[in-house]
């Protein structure tokens, strides 16, 4: 079980930046639904569920210029909404890192499976809120 773990920690780590610009070559750009979808094939098929809500949320995210709320917005619909039919907890983790990395800031890998478990756990769906949880596993 740990070294299932450990390689999808690697892979969300390494990978997911790289998927989340496939399409763009900045982040702030434009995110299309395809690099949302990229990040979910990483750990299933990218077989959207939910389509409506992963069009409003790109469409959300690309009116704002702040990371932190376009993250939160995309966690956000891919946990509450259930954009996805498989791998909607480890396609928002990769979500999380994506943006870190793409801010150049240290954070703790495994605090973002805890922070995806509690928003999970606890129906966290403000915004603000989600942003608060993303902050924390930020290393200051």
């Amino acid at each position: 079980m740990q070294a299932a773990t450990d390689k999808n920690r690697s892979l969300i780590k390494a990978e997911s930046f790289k998927y989340m610009c496939i399409y763009t070559h900045k982040m702030f750009e434009k995110i299309s639904k395809k690099d949302i979808i990229a990040i979910n094939l990483q750990f299933d098929t990218g077989r959207v569920i939910n389509d409506n809500s992963l069009s409003f949320a790109v469409f959300q995210v690309n009116k704002t210029t702040s990371w932190l709320k376009s993250c939160s917005i995309l966690v956000r619909a891919v946990l509450i909404d259930h954009v996805f039919e498989e791998g909607n907890k480890r396609t928002a983790a990769g979500i999380i890192v994506a943006f870190l990395e793409d801010q150049q800031l240290n954070y703790k890998p495994e605090e973002i499976a805890k922070t995806v478990a509690k928003l999970l756990m606890n129906n966290i769906t403000n915004l603000t809120k989600i942003e608060m949880e993303v902050k924390n596993v930020i290393i200051r």
